[in-house]
Order: structure tokens, then sequence, then C-alpha cells
């Protein structure tokens, strides 16, 4: 019960990732805003996790989506104590094939998304005093890759904006950190595998588990491999640890 009495809001939380902070943070105490774009996928969520769980349909591209998932979080938590950035999108293609719709939509969800509603969370812990930040980046933030030149410019960007939130906004007591995965395992991948049997002309399954047995660790990552870093972040262990953007990768990348 490291996070008992605890409020906290998680995007792109209806599945993958996001669902399993969710469900390890009320186990952990918490009272969790699910947020998605996905209504159906959100509710179906939230039925699972039970009461401690609110759906809160949200946008990250769109502002008064934001602010309004905001309003209606503060309206029913009273406040908020920890925000983590998780919606994202992948995509993939050589740099001759990138089309400019690609790269807008990959930046508006990764990049900007995470910048305004972290603006949102920080506009609402300012007067507070206190609040948690969690980004969730990768280790395609910290290298380029050959067909991921846009999502790796997303994540990277998502690591360059923890570093500059955190130095800013830990004058007001609010700690912002970032997570940085590696390979996770999960439905994402059968659309990550795809552009890798495409480009390079793999057989389906074959690039996933290619990159599985490179892991040092021995296998893919899960999403609840990443949970303790997650809850670890927000707890009062963590304070005095600021702007950092930690690897939870396996061994895949040594920062």
């Amino acid at each position: 019960m490291r996070l008992a009495g605890k409020t906290a809001l998680i995007t792109g939380a209806a599945r993958g990732i996001g669902f399993e902070f969710a469900r390890a943070y009320i186990a952990e105490g918490a009272t969790v805003a699910l947020a998605d774009i996905n209504a159906a996928a959100l509710n179906k969520a939230v039925a699972e996790l039970g009461p401690k769980a609110i759906p809160v349909q949200m946008d990250v591209t769109a502002q008064d989506s934001i602010d309004a998932g905001f309003a209606s979080v503060i309206d029913r938590l009273g406040h908020l104590d920890i925000l983590i950035n998780n919606a994202a999108l992948f995509s993939a293609a050589p740099i001759a094939e990138i089309t400019r719709a690609d790269y807008d939509k990959l930046f508006a969800v990764n990049v900007a998304g995470t910048l305004f509603t972290m603006q949102a969370a920080a506009r609402h812990m300012i007067p507070r005093g206190s609040g948690t930040i969690i980004n969730m980046a990768s280790q395609a933030g910290r290298r380029g890759e050959g067909l991921v030149a846009v999502y790796c410019a997303t994540k990277a960007a998502v690591i360059s904006l923890t570093q500059s939130a955190g130095l800013d906004l830990i004058r007001h007591g609010i700690n912002v950190n970032a997570i940085a995965p590696g390979v996770v395992d999960g439905e994402h991948w059968d659309g990550v595998d795809a552009f890798f049997a495409k480009y390079e002309g793999k057989a389906p399954g074959q690039k996933k588990r290619e990159v599985g047995e490179a892991v040092p660790f021995g296998r893919m990552g899960t999403a609840q491999d990443l949970t303790g870093m997650a809850i670890f972040l927000a707890t009062p262990e963590a304070k005095y640890i600021v702007a950092q953007c930690f690897g939870v990768d396996g061994g895949n990348w040594m920062a």
C-alpha cells in the first residue's frame, strides 16, 4: 500500500502498459483515472479494475479534450498527485518514404501530447506544492534506428522535455522523471513486426523473435516488468530523484 490515498491519472491506459500501471497502482492503494481516446476499451478496462478506477475519455492531441479531462478528474478525485504520460503511437519507414502526415501524427501524440498533458498537471500541482510526473520515453529515444527515425525523434524529445520540466518544476515540489522501456511484448508488437516484415523482408514473427533473443536478459520485456519503477518513482523514496530517465530494458542500453 505504498500509494495509499494517492490519486493518479494515466494516459493511454485502456490497454497494454498503461493498463498494467493502473492495475499496479490500484493494488498499491491509489485511485486511478484511466484516460484513453478509445471509449469502448476504456470502459472495459475500468470494469475489470473495479471501483478505484475511473474512466476519462481524452484525446491528448486536442487541448480542449485535455482541459476537460483534467477538470473531470479534479472534480471526481478532488486533487491529482501523479500523472503518467503513457499515450503514444509507433510507426516505421525508410527516410525516403516518411510522410508528413505520419510525422505530424506521431509528434502530435508522443511529444505535444506529453508536453500539454504535463502542463495541465503542473498547473494543478504547483499551487499544492507537490506532485509526481512520469513520462514514458523509450530506448529508441537514446539512439537512432534506420527505419524508425520519427518515433526515435519523438522519444528523444520526451527525454529532453523530462529534463527541462524536471529542472523547472522541482522548485514547486514536483518531481518529473521518465522511464525508458526496451522492447516490450504485447499486442502492439503485431504492428511493429509487420513494419519490419515489410521493409526488411522478414517473415511474420521473425523480427519479434530476433529482438527478444538479442536482449541480454534473454527475453522481451512485459508491461509488468515496468510497474516496479512506476511505483517507486511515485513514492517518497524517490523524492530526491529529479529530471532522470531510467532504462527498464533487460540490459539493452547502459546509461
